[in-house]
């Protein structure tokens, strides 16, 4: 629900790491600590969280606990203070040369004090946090969080700027932390990720830190990575630019532009990091020793060429909503738990949950008005029902309201002489 002055709130709180500030736009509240490497420390949908806080490190307050002291740290990764949440970093990681990032931890982009500022404009709402320059790697890292009244969706702007006297060739890597559980029963929960069909590899193993976390088909063109005791990575060189967690009644989705050319990680434009609670540290892996159940869900654009003083960009748009089912599809307005298709009774059915207020509408033959399948509210699943007065082989396209304002086609199916959809186009 959207405030009655139609703003996004915002607060700006002291805390032992500098600050912590909050835009609530309503259902949809995010915060950020800038003094803990620029992170996002909280999203949360009517009081729901999404995302992980390690709670060694952090209270239910988003304080250090007693001994905790944050700050600018190195070392090897067993010493990394690893707060949580939505973070970003330069890739490839690696640690053999200057032309790979050897954290986490790190002094300056992932642990060192970022500024901060917020603009107010027609209601909505941005936060930016710049990072210091970082010697390492060149690099100078912003972050631009955004969000609108009364939507359920936020975007986030990243750029990274050359801020040394040579090129340097680096890729933007986001990461988000969401809490982890033991494998549901259904098999439902995890993480669900588009593939283009591009031709590039579906997966490629990157990280086997126990093992290697299981990956299956749970719809065409459509992977899931499950809940699973692994600690592992892999990569998605076949993203389609789009990456859903689905947890305990909340899913997180996220979208982003897959550009042509050479991305790191053997071309992944996605990538998914699992963890769950061991006994001993990983020796192979800096001793890196996790405690909690924690998925990764991670976007990254591709590797460029930064002359002194150029920049680069990538821009991640997450929706927040309930978790009604596997993500089978993710458009700016809203994704799909369950595409429409025929259901028992020969009717489409499908669940759309929308980001913004207004209506699912279908448009068929040329010059006739649209048909209103559902008043939509955001972050509320909507049970769609295509009438059953479909001709043979008629076209319909779903429209739904995006947070900015206008529409966008959602779904666009033909149908069979049986009213079934043949042909599917998000």
């Amino acid at each position: 629900m959207a405030f009655a002055d139609g703003s996004v709130r915002v607060r700006r709180a002291p805390a032992a790491h500098g600050e912590l500030i909050t835009l609530d736009a309503g259902a949809l509240t995010v915060t950020a600590a800038p003094g803990l490497g620029g992170r996002l420390l909280s999203v949360t949908l009517d009081g729901a969280e999404f995302l992980y806080r390690n709670p060694r490190l952090l209270d239910g307050a988003f304080a250090p606990l007693p001994g905790v002291r944050p700050g600018p740290h190195d070392g090897p990764m067993a010493d990394w203070l690893n707060w949580g949440g939505d973070k970003t970093w330069p890739a490839p990681q690696g640690w053999d040369g200057p032309g790979q990032w050897a954290g986490p931890p790190d002094p300056v982009l992932d642990s060192g004090p970022y500024t901060a500022g917020v603009e107010q404009r027609d209601g909505a709402a941005a936060l930016v946090m710049t990072s210091g320059d970082d010697p390492r790697t060149g690099l100078r890292l912003e972050r631009r969080i955004s969000l609108r009244p009364g939507s359920t969706a936020f975007s986030l702007g990243l750029t990274m700027t050359n801020t040394g006297a040579t090129e340097r060739r680096w890729a933007l890597w986001n990461v988000t932390q969401l809490a982890g559980a033991p494998a549901d029963p259904l098999g439902v929960e995890g993480v669900y990720l588009g593939r283009a069909g591009s031709g590039r590899p579906a997966t490629v193993p990157l990280v086997a830190g126990t093992g290697r976390p299981r990956v299956r088909e749970a719809a065409p063109g459509v992977l899931h990575v499950p809940h699973q005791d692994v600690v592992g990575k892999v990569g998605f060189p076949d993203s389609a630019g789009w990456l859903a967690h689905v947890g305990p009644g909340r899913t997180l989705v996220q979208r982003f532009t897959v550009h042509e050319g050479a991305y790191p990680d053997e071309g992944s434009r996605a990538e998914v990091w699992l963890e769950c609670p061991l006994a001993e540290g990983l020796p192979h892996l800096g001793g890196l020793l996790p405690r909690d159940r924690v998925v990764e869900c991670e976007a990254l654009g591709p590797l460029t060429t930064l002359a002194p003083g150029a920049s680069a960009s990538l821009d991640v748009e997450f929706g927040a909503g309930p978790a009604v089912g596997p993500v089978e599809a993710a458009t700016p307005a809203g994704y799909w738990a369950g595409l429409p298709r025929a259901g028992e009774d020969g009717r489409t059915v499908g669940v759309f949950v929308p980001y913004a207020t207004g209506r699912l509408e279908a448009r068929g033959r040329s010059g006739t008005p649209p048909l209103t399948l559902g008043r939509l509210e955001p972050g509320r699943a909507c049970h769609v029902r295509l009438p059953d007065s479909q001709d043979p082989c008629e076209t319909w396209e779903l429209t739904a309201p995006l947070p900015g304002g206008g529409t966008v086609p959602v779904f666009r199916l033909t149908a069979g002489e049986n009213g079934n959809g043949t042909t599917f186009n998000s």
